[in-house]
């Protein structure tokens, strides 16, 4: 049965290297970021049209090499999660959690009774597709399920201390890009409330022995992260690397043309 890198990184206090993949889903990519290191991927199907059909192959992909995928979930209901934990993953994350309430109900459709209103089927790729024992199927499944809420609007800032209280949540995500905008201050990331808030989660994880990330855009940022406590750190997306990469390239070979004399000769030679 699948283990959690993630949650075993966390329970050591090791960090947590994160590649967002969502623009791209063929699985070679996914196993691809665990050959060069990344503890996990994080899949998007918040902003994406992915169907949940594409789950399966990327977690395998992701097993092949031993890291975790993490989805952020459609918030459509109690299959939400469920049908990702079946096909593979180990970390839902939960987008836009506003309030302890929000974040107790999505704990709960994440776990089996007695601890959550999961239901049971038991041949999904988190249950060695039924080759698993029942019983310690559902106990070891409880046990490594990561639930993360993400931490992306001002109400959510202002509920965070209930909202790190909540049992069977594992991880506070900070969406700094979301939550800047909240507070009217868009993408202003070194504002002093944009710094307050970020060191109310990080007070509130510590007071109640939870973890917390933070999706980053450079490696400065992330290490003002980690210095205040930060574990899990998103380190870029597919989107930004080939949108870099292709500038990149092209900026290497737009000097690459044919020289004067050259044209001249052929001029000539015409």
């Amino acid at each position: 049965m699948i283990k959690s890198r993630v949650l075993r990184n966390l329970n050591l206090g090791e960090m947590v290297r994160v590649a967002k993949i969502s623009r791209l889903s063929d699985p070679w990519i996914f196993e691809l970021a665990g050959r060069c290191g990344f503890d996990a991927v994080w899949f998007d199907m918040e902003h994406r049209g992915f169907g949940y059909e594409t789950i399966a192959p990327i977690a395998l992909a992701c097993r092949s090499t031993g890291i975790d995928l993490i989805v952020r979930i459609l918030k459509d209901g109690y299959t939400s999660p469920m049908r990702v934990l079946e096909a593979g993953a180990s970390v839902v994350l939960i987008p836009h959690c506003r309030s302890a309430g929000e974040a107790r109900q999505w704990a709960r459709y994440c776990r089996f009774p007695p601890l959550g209103d999961r239901g049971f089927d038991g041949v999904g790729a988190d249950a060695d597709h039924g080759l698993a024992d029942p019983a310690e199927y559902l106990r070891h499944a409880n046990r490594q399920v990561v639930v993360a809420v993400q931490i992306e609007d001002q109400e959510a800032v202002e509920s965070v201390e209930e909202i790190a209280g909540v049992e069977g949540v594992d991880v506070l995500f900070i969406g700094p890009g979301d939550l800047s905008i909240s507070y009217g201050i868009p993408f202003e990331w070194g504002h002093p409330v944009m710094l307050n808030a970020i060191a109310r989660v990080a007070r509130a994880a510590e007071r109640n022995r939870k973890s917390w990330g933070i999706a980053s855009d450079s490696p400065k940022s992330a290490q003002m992260a980690v210095d205040l406590g930060a574990r899990l750190i998103s380190c870029g997306s597919d989107h930004g690397w080939l949108v870099r990469g292709l500038q990149n390239a092209y900026d290497a070979f737009r000097e690459v043309r044919p020289s004067t004399s050259a044209a001249i000769c052929v001029a000539q030679d015409g």
